[in-house]
């Protein structure tokens, strides 16, 4: 049977099963199994590079950082997080949604998991939100829109697959992914104040008060400090950074603001552990069936058809991979979308001859972007359950925020000095610069 019609079976059979609700790793594999039942490759190769898929030393920082989160969350430690959001723009046209989007800005820091943003946000200001008045759609809207920060910013869990999968460097990728970051969450905040409903503005916190909220949340707040001074200092790997996050909650805030949890920290491990095994599942699924893609030449015909139509042209080839993540990332999650297409991309990112660290960044909003549209939209689904309202009417709710993302990402595109410019300056090698031969300075590639 010839390698095409073999693709599309794996592709039907995957999306039928999706569609039927079998969760994604084993839609994957079924997908992957009949591949390998109509092609020369035994299953015993299947098994193995499932294996290879979760083989990978990088990987290893992501329960730390789900453990950050988890700890963060059950320790209720975001409270004072979120004291400090409120004193801070609680005054300003909006209210409490303005309050969501810098709420997640400050934890998207810390966990970088999208869906741990959408649940502790939906529990700590989703209620607060209702009793002031608030549309239930447009609070998931809001919640769900924000959460997608934690995509981007360091520590994110999707830019640490990405640069394990793709070789890509993990500490440029989080440096050149704080503007994109930057830019959702200030584009939502306009959004909220010229478009969104107006809420019940707070009194302008007085200076003192401030003050009190910085200093109250200053222990969790270490965190982002922890994790960004360590790995921009070098003094250790995202992973070893995802530890003494840890640690640091473990041993100091912890004990510090809530004493009385300490004995529910092996619980916390333990769930933990048990979120951790769903993406891992995931990733050897989807490793293989990116692997019987590649080995079927699927990649190839893809990137074909994209430089026939694109050329050489960096940006189109670019803009041709954000429609295509676009439609893909509406029925996958970010994770196996980019364990299944890196190949492709790797193969375009060297025909357009794009910095690969740019390239990640803009796929990652991308993919970001996918987690509120439908049909599946993941973490929108999980607001609108949270929140108690359907996923049709959250979903109307947060059709005009689509303008931001949208924006970022064509930004993203056309502006790759604005969004290299950080990792240029404090991680210049993880971007492609080398020291000049002069010996002052680095050299960067157009």
């Amino acid at each position: 049977m010839s390698a095409p019609v073999v693709l599309a079976l794996m592709t039907i059979c995957f999306l039928s099963f999706g569609y039927l609700g079998v969760p994604v790793p084993f839609s994957l594999m079924a997908g992957v199994f009949i591949g390998a039942l109509l092609s020369d490759v035994s299953l015993a190769a299947i098994i193995q590079k499932i294996f290879d898929g979760v083989d990978s030393e990088a990987l290893l920082a992501i329960p730390f950082f789900l453990l950050v989160g988890e700890l963060m969350s059950s320790a209720n430690v975001v409270v004072r997080i979120a004291n400090l959001s409120v004193s801070l723009v609680g005054h300003i046209r909006g209210g409490l949604s303005q309050v969501v989007v810098v709420f997640s800005m400050f934890f998207s820091e810390m966990s970088g998991s999208t869906t741990a943003d959408v649940a502790v946000m939906s529990r700590a200001l989703g209620g607060p939100m209702k009793r002031e008045g608030y549309d239930p759609a447009f609070i998931a809207a809001i919640i769900a829109s924000a959460s997608t920060i934690a995509a981007l910013v360091p520590p994110s869990i999707t830019a640490v697959v990405y640069g394990a999968v793709g070789n890509v460097s993990i500490a440029g990728l989080f440096m050149a992914g704080v503007v994109p970051g930057l830019m959702i969450g200030f584009g939502l905040m306009l959004y909220c104040y010229f478009f969104g409903p107006s809420g019940l503005r707070k009194p302008r916190a007085p200076l003192r008060q401030v003050v009190f909220a910085a200093g109250d949340a200053a222990l969790p707040m270490m965190i982002p400090v922890i994790l960004l001074g360590g790995i921009l200092t070098g003094w250790f790997t995202p992973t070893e950074a995802g530890v003494v996050a840890v640690v640091w909650i473990v041993l100091v805030v912890i004990p510090a603001l809530n004493r009385g949890h300490i004995k529910n920290i092996p619980y916390d491990f333990c769930i933990a552990g048990l979120i951790f095994s769903l993406p891992l599942v995931t990733i050897g699924a989807a490793n293989a069936f990116g692997w019987m893609l590649a080995y079927l030449r699927g990649a190839s015909y893809i990137a074909e058809i994209i430089t026939s139509m694109a050329g050489n042209d960096p940006h189109l080839i670019m803009l041709l991979m954000v429609l295509l993540f676009t439609v893909v990332g509406d029925f996958i999650e970010p994770v196996p979308t980019i364990i299944i297409f890196m190949p492709l991309v790797n193969t375009l990112t060297e025909a357009g001859d794009i910095n690969s660290v740019h390239m990640g960044v803009v796929l990652i909003a991308t993919l970001a972007f996918g987690l509120i549209t439908p049909p599946y939209g993941l973490v929108l689904l999980m607001a609108s359950k949270f929140v108690g309202i359907s996923f049709a009417k959250a979903l109307r709710a947060a059709l005009p925020i689509y303008l931001v993302f949208l924006g970022t990402i064509a930004f993203a595109i056309y502006f790759p000095s604005v969004v290299l410019w950080l990792p240029q300056k404090v991680l210049p090698e993880s971007v492609g610069c080398f020291k000049s031969p002069a010996g002052t300075g680095y050299i960067c590639p157009k």
